[in-house]
C-alpha cells in the first residue's frame, strides 16, 4: 500500500510508499522547514502498481486542491500520472527513476545516469560488456547504449534481471565465467542491486577477473562487504556528497530525529531520502517565492473536475510549474535545477572505486566537463601480516634469460621448473618481503599492450588490470600507458631500444689492398696530378734557361765561328713523365731542370710526394694486417634512409609502442614503413625475430632491448651482433595492480637487492658467465696479425705485369726499327729481319748470354752516337756488329 501525503499550504498533496525511506525523510524534511507557514502534510494510501487505485488518489488529492504532488511512481502507473499532471497543470515532484518525456508539470529530482555511463565506457575503452538492468529504470539506459552500440560497433550482451529466477541467474553467472564475459554493468534499484552482488558472493569464491560498473546513484548506500572480500574491481556512481558538513549536519539531524509516527530504527540517510529531501526544500522555496510576489493561487475544486471530459485545468498551475522550476538551491544532492523539460540539469556525479579498504572516489563527471579522473593512488601503509597463508600468483613470460625452463624440467614441480635472471629475482624479492608465490606463465605470451580494436589489454598488464595475477616478474617495459592501469617498483634494469642485425663476415685484404689507405677520389687525384705536375714541367721548360749547347761537350779547341752550335732541351714531354714519376717514387732521376720555374715545379712536387707518401705508408700497415667486418649499417638514420635491409619490432610490446607514438622525423619514418610493409615486419616474439634476422642474411634487422640483444649476441652460433647507440633510455619494473598492498614491500626489496649490488651479480652471471661468445668486448676488438701473401699479391701482379708490358713493347719497337731500317737499305722487311735474328743467334750461340746482352747494348750505344753526330751533314752512317 502506497500512503498519499498533501502539503496543505491551501492545499498540496504527494505519493510514498508505506513505512517507505523516502516517507520518513518527508516528514523529517517538513519538521526541518517549519519556518514555512501552514505546510501540513496530508497521507492516503494507495498502490503504485494498481493504476485504478494510483486514479482514485491522484484525483482525490486533486478535489481537495492540492497544489502540487510529490511522491514516488511505478514503471505500470507513470505515464498514467504524467497524463494527469499534463491534462490538470497539476505538478508533480518525484524522486523516483527519470523517464524520457518532455511533461513540463514532471520535475524529476533524481539526475539520468545515460550520459555518465557513455562516458565512463569510453573512459574504461569497453566495447564488448554484459549489461543487466531492471526494467524500471533501465530501459531508456538500455535504448542508449544500443544506439552508441550500432554506431561504435560495440558487442553488447543484455540481460533483463526481472525474467530471471535465481537458479537462471546462477546459470548465467556460470556462462559468463566460460564466455569470459568480465565486463559487466549492473542497473537497478538499491535494494534489488544489494541481492544480486550477495548472490553473486555467495556463487564465487574469486572475482579479480571481473569489472563492475554498478548505474546507480548511492554507491556509498551499498552493502558490499562479503562482495569486497572476493577483490572485483568495482566501479560506481555516488549523487549526495558526505563529506559535505552541510550534508554531515543534516545527516546527524535525521538521526537523532524522533517522532511517533515513525516507528522504524534509525537508519544513514541514503541518496533516495536526500533526493526527498531536496523535493520538499523546492517546494517550500517556491511557496515562499510565490508570497513574496503576491501571487494569488488559491483554488476551489471537487472529484468530478478530475475525471471531467474534457478536463478543466487548473488556472494557477502554470504559476506554480513556473515557480517551481525557476527554483536554484543548494542541495544535500547538489545543485538543484531544472530546465524547461523538468529535467535535472547543472548537476555533478562523483565517480567511486571500491578498494580493499573501502569505497573511494576516483572521478567526478559534470554536464560541462564530461568525466574528470581525479584518482591519485597514495601509498598504503599497511601491515603485511599473514602472508604466508597465502599464496600470491606471479605472471611470468618465457624469454631467455629472464625465464626459462630446465632442460630437465619434467622432473621437477612448481617454481624448481624454472631459472632464470627473473627466476632467481623472483626468488629474491619474496624472501625480502614474505611472501609465499607461485610462477605462472601468461597465457597468450604477450607482455601487454591495449589493442586498438577492443580497447582491451592483453598480455601480463591484462592479467594485472583484471586480477588474474597479483605479481608480475619479467621483462617488463615501464611506460606511461601502462603505469596508467598498473603500479610500477623502481626499475631493476636500465635499458634501451638497439638493433641488431646478421653479423658481417670478415673481410680479408684483397690483392689490391695496398690501395685501401688512400680513397679513390684520392687516387684519381695523383693521377691528375702527376699529369698535370709534367704538362707544367714540359712547359716551363720550353724557356731559354732550359736549353744548352751541345758543342760544350765536344771539341773545346774547334773554332766557334766555323760551327753553328745545336741547343738541347732534356725535358720533352716523355722526360718530364719519366722525372715526375722518379720524383713521386722517390728514386730521383740523372736529369734535373736547369730553370728556376723548373726548379720551383720540381720542388712543390717533391713537397707534395713526400706528404703523399708519408700519410700512405702510415695507414698502410693498419690496412694490410687487421681484418675488419664492414656493417652495412651504422645507427637508425642508416636504416631509415634504405630499403634493402627491413627492419621490425616485436607485435604487442613497448618497442612497437615507441615507434608508434614517437615525434621524431626518423622514427616516424621508420613507423611508417614498418607499419605499411608487406609482408609484415613485425614478429609474434623475442625468438622468432632473432631466427629472422639469422636466416634473412643480412636482410632484416630487428629492433629490441638492448639487454636482450647483448644476451643474443653471447649464444652459438654468433651470429648476431648489436650495432648502434640506444635509440632511447627506458627501465624493466616488477609490475603489481593499482592500489595491491603488495607495491611497496617489493619495491623496497628491488631497491636493496640495487644497492647490494645482488642484481649486477644477476645479470653477469647469466649474461656473460654463461656466454658462449667469449668475453662481451672480445669480438669487438680488431686483431692483427702477420702479412700473409694474399695481402701484397698484388705488387707481385704489377711486377710481373710491368715485365710483361715491357717484353710487348720491346717486340713492338724491335719491329718498328727493323722496317725503317729495311726502307733506310732497301732490303725486303723478312730477309732484313730474319738476317737481324741470325745475326743474334750466332752472337747468343758464340758468346754467353750475359756477353750476348753487353754487345749489344754497346753496338746500338754506338750506332745512336753515329747517327747524332752526322745528322747535321744530312747522312746517316749505319754500323753493322
Amino acid at each position: 500500500m502506497i500512503p498519499i501525503v498533501c502539503l496543505c499550504f491551501c492545499q498540496t498533496g504527494g505519493l510514498f510508499p508505506t513505512g517507505s525511506h523516502e516517507y520518513e525523510v518527508f516528514r523529517f524534511a517538513l519538521a526541518q522547514h517549519q519556518d514555512v507557514p501552514k505546510l501540513v502534510p496530508q497521507v492516503d494510501m494507495v498502490d503504485t502498481g494498481s493504476s485504478f487505485a494510483m486514479t482514485y488518489a491522484f484525483c482525490s488529492q486533486f478535489s481537495k486542491g492540492v497544489y502540487a504532488i510529490m511522491g514516488l511512481y511505478d514503471r505500470r502507473t507513470v505515464n498514467m500520472l504524467m497524463s494527469f499532471c499534463g491534462s490538470l497543470h497539476v505538478c508533480f515532484v518525484t524522486p523516483s527513476f527519470p523517464v524520457q518525456t518532455n511533461n513540463q508539470f514532471v520535475l524529476q529530482l533524481r539526475p539520468q545516469l545515460q550520459e555518465p555511463l557513455m562516458a565512463l565506457l569510453e573512459h574504461f575503452y569497453w566495447i564488448k560488456f554484459v549489461y543487466m538492468y531492471s526494467s524500471d529504470s533501465g530501459l531508456s539506459v538500455l535504448q542508449r547504449i544500443l544506439d552508441t552500440a550500432a554506431e561504435h560497433s560495440w558487442q553488447v550482451t543484455s540481460v533483463n534481471l526481472d525474467t530471471l529466477t535465481e537458479a537462471a541467474f546462477i546459470k548465467l553467472l556460470t556462462d559468463l565465467d566460460y564466455k569470459k564475459d568480465f565486463q559487466i554493468i549492473i542497473d537497478c534499484e538499491l535494494e534489488r542491486l544489494n541481492s544480486i552482488l550477495n548472490l553473486i558472493a555467495a556463487q564465487r569464491r574469486n572475482l579479480k577477473n571481473y569489472h563492475y560498473i554498478l548505474a546507480n546513484l548511492g554507491f556509498m548506500d551499498l552493502n558490499m562487504t562479503e562482495f569486497q572480500k572476493l577483490g572485483p574491481n568495482v566501479t560506481g556512481f555516488q549523487l549526495m556528497n558526505r563529506s559535505d558538513p552541510a550534508v554531515e549536519k543534516i545527516n546527524q539531524d535525521w538521526l537523532d530525529f524522533d517522532s511517533k509516527d515513525l516507528k522504524l530504527a534509525r537508519r544513514k540517510l541514503k541518496y533516495t531520502g536526500a533526493l526527498t529531501y531536496d523535493g520538499v526544500s523546492v517546494m517550500a522555496t517556491a511557496f515562499q517565492n510565490l508570497r513574496r510576489q503576491r501571487i494569488d493561487i488559491s483554488r476551489r475544486g471537487n472529484a468530478g473536475e478530475c475525471l471531467a471530459n474534457p478536463p478543466a485545468p487548473w488556472g494557477q498551475g502554470i504559476d506554480i510549474q513556473r515557480a517551481l522550476q525557476q527554483v536554484r538551491l543548494e542541495g544535500l544532492t547538489g545543485w538543484v535545477q531544472f530546465d524547461e523539460r523538468g529535467h535535472r540539469t547543472n548537476y555533478t556525479l562523483n565517480v567511486m572505486e571500491l578498494t580493499h579498504v573501502g569505497p573511494r572516489k576516483i572521478g567526478y563527471w559534470n554536464e560541462r566537463r564530461g568525466y574528470v579522473n581525479t584518482a591519485v593512488y597514495k601509498p598504503v601503509v599497511e601491515e603485511f601480516h599473514g602472508l604466508q597463508n597465502r599464496t600470491y600468483v606471479v605472471t611470468t613470460i618465457l624469454e631467455a634469460p629472464y625465464m626459462m625452463l630446465r632442460k630437465n624440467h619434467e622432473q621437477f614441480e612448481g617454481n624448481e621448473r624454472y631459472e632464470g635472471y627473473c627466476a632467481e629475482l623472483a626468488a629474491e624479492i619474496a624472501k625480502h618481503v614474505g611472501f609465499v608465490y607461485r610462477l605462472e606463465l601468461v597465457g597468450d605470451g604477450k607482455y601487454g599492450a591495449r589493442d586498438s580494436e577492443t580497447k582491451l589489454w592483453n598480455g601480463m598488464v591484462g592479467e594485472l588490470v583484471y586480477g588474474k595475477a597479483d605479481v608480475a616478474v619479467a621483462p617488463l617495459t615501464i611506460t606511461l600507458v601502462r603505469e596508467q592501469v598498473i603500479d610500477f617498483t623502481k626499475p631493476f634494469m636500465s635499458l634501451g631500444i638497439s638493433i641488431m642485425i646478421k653479423k658481417p663476415t670478415k673481410s680479408k685484404p684483397g690483392v689490391f689492398s695496398f690501395l685501401d689507405p688512400l680513397a679513390y677520389e684520392i687516387w684519381m687525384c695523383i693521377v691528375f696530378a702527376y699529369i698535370g705536375v709534367s704538362v707544367v714541367l714540359f712547359l716551363v721548360s720550353l724557356s731559354m734557361d732550359a736549353w744548352y749547347s751541345q758543342n760544350q761537350n765536344q771539341n773545346q779547341n774547334q773554332q766557334k765561328d766555323k760551327e753553328t752550335p745545336e741547343y738541347t732541351n732534356d725535358f720533352g714531354i716523355f722526360n718530364s713523365l719519366w722525372f715526375s714519376l722518379g720524383a713521386f717514387m722517390q728514386q730521383g732521376c740523372d736529369i734535373s731542370p736547369r730553370s728556376l720555374s723548373g726548379r720551383i715545379v720540381g720542388g712543390v712536387w717533391w713537397f707534395f710526394t713526400l706528404i703523399i707518401i708519408s700519410s700512405y705508408t702510415a695507414n698502410l700497415a693498419a690496412f694490410l694486417t687487421v681484418e675488419r667486418m664492414v656493417s652495412p649499417i651504422e645507427s637508425a638514420e642508416d636504416l631509415a634512409k634504405q630499403t634493402e635491409i627491413a627492419y621490425g619490432t616485436l607485435d604487442g610490446g613497448s618497442t612497437k609502442e615507441f615507434f608508434r607514438r614517437s615525434k621524431i622525423a626518423v622514427f616516424e619514418k621508420m613507423w611508417s614503413y614498418m607499419r605499411s610493409a608487406d609482408p609484415t615486419v613485425f614478429v609474434k616474439n623475442t625468438n622468432e625475430g632473432v631466427i629472422r634476422v639469422r636466416k634473412s642474411k643480412g636482410k632484416y634487422a630487428y629492433l629490441l632491448e638492448s639487454s636482450m640483444n647483448e644476451y643474443i649476441e653471447q649464444r652459438k652460433p654468433c651470429d648476431t651482433m648489436k650495432v648502434g647507440g640506444n635509440l632511447d633510455s627506458k627501465g624493466y619494473g616488477v609490475a603489481t595492480p593499482k592500489g595491491s598492498p603488495l607495491r611497496i614491500p617489493v619495491n623496497l626489496a628491488v631497491l636493496k637487492l640495487n644497492e647490494q649490488a645482488v642484481l649486477d651479480k644477476l645479470k653477469n652471471k647469466w649474461w656473460y658467465d654463461k656466454g658462449e661468445c667469449g668475453h662481451k668486448d672480445s669480438g669487438r676488438k680488431d686483431k692483427t696479425s702477420a702479412l700473409s701473401l694474399s695481402n701484397v699479391a698484388g705488387v707481385f701482379y704489377i711486377l710481373i705485369g710491368g715485365l710483361g708490358l715491357a717484353m710487348l713493347v720491346a717486340l713492338v719497337e724491335f719491329c718498328y726499327k727493323s722496317r725503317i731500317e729495311s726502307r733506310r737499305m732497301k732490303v725486303s722487311p723478312i730477309n732484313k729481319r730474319s738476317v737481324g735474328l741470325w745475326k743474334v743467334f750466332k752472337n747468343l750461340m758464340r758468346l754467353d748470354f750475359i756477353e750476348s746482352l753487353v754487345c749489344v747494348s754497346w753496338s746500338r750505344l754506338i750506332t745512336r752516337k753515329a747517327t747524332r753526330g752526322v745528322k747535321k751533314h744530312k747522312k746517316v752512317q749505319t754500323y753493322k756488329l
